[in-house]
């Protein structure tokens, strides 16, 4: 196992879910790719964004998405609908920079994590277009 994860799930308290594992799983995935986490659990009055970062001068809005297997995908999961909600969510988090705004991607961060094995993690850039 990875020592970053080995060390991530010794340090976890036993309450946490599944999901709050792996959102901090796929943060830690997305700095070691040179990211810069901006906040976590970016909430608004029409949703909720996992992760805000910047990738250089790209402002990304990351869904993290995990299952215990590959059926369906993950990534599958982020329907239309949840693309809207998500870009509703940036666009009013984009109004925060005034004109002009950063360029801005939507990624999606995909972990199966099978009971008792590592987990797989994909990322998928600009995976969706934004809705408005």
């Amino acid at each position: 196992m990875l020592s970053w994860l080995r060390d991530l799930l010794s340090t976890s308290p036993a309450g946490d879910s599944l999901a709050k594992i792996a959102e901090n799983v796929a943060a830690k995935f997305l700095r070691n790719k040179g990211y810069t986490i901006i906040t976590r659990n970016y909430r608004s009055a029409t949703g909720e964004i996992d992760i805000i970062a910047r990738d250089g001068k790209t402002l990304v809005f990351v869904e993290v998405k995990t299952r215990m297997a590959d059926d369906p995908m993950p990534e599958d999961q982020v329907n239309q609908s949840k693309q809207h909600q998500i870009t509703k969510s940036a666009k009013q988090y984009l109004t925060r920079y005034g004109h002009p705004q950063p360029p801005a991607r939507f990624d999606v961060v995909a972990i199966v994590w099978p009971n008792n094995q590592d987990p797989q993690i994909r990322h998928t850039l600009s995976a969706f277009e934004p809705t408005f």
